[in-house]
């Protein structure tokens, strides 16, 4: 059975980048959506942040979030999740679905799982 993937990053993304190259050499079909262009909702957020948690999803190094200046922030879960909706470029990428399984950030490892039809870890 083949298997298709939702891969959420920025084309400025080198992790994004190698996430969509990872499925493209094993020809799973991906479907890319550029956070720079059309960012993810809340909700689709929240399925991410349960597998990982708010913390995992929020790049703390990256330079939106710098330039945000949320540096020595301490919020809420939903005050982050509605800030990554509306500030995608402050979230770790990429973020992969494969139909219930979601990832954050570069895991080849799980995808090759996803790619092999083992059961998610």
């Amino acid at each position: 059975m083949a298997i298709e993937v939702q891969v959420f990053g920025t084309k400025r993304s080198a992790d994004t980048r190698k996430a969509l190259r990872f499925f493209a050499e094993r020809r799973v079909k991906a479907h890319f959506v550029d956070l720079s262009e059309r960012a993810a909702s809340v909700g689709e957020l929240r399925r991410f942040a349960q597998r990982c948690g708010v913390d995992g999803l929020i790049d703390r190094k990256a330079k939106r979030f710098a330039e945000l200046g949320l540096g020595s922030a301490s919020y809420s879960d939903d005050f982050w999740l509605k800030k990554a909706a509306e500030e995608p470029l402050i979230l770790r990428v990429p973020l992969t679905r494969c139909g219930p399984r979601v990832t954050v950030g570069l895991v080849e490892d799980e995808w090759r799982d996803w790619v092999e039809g083992k059961a998610s870890r």
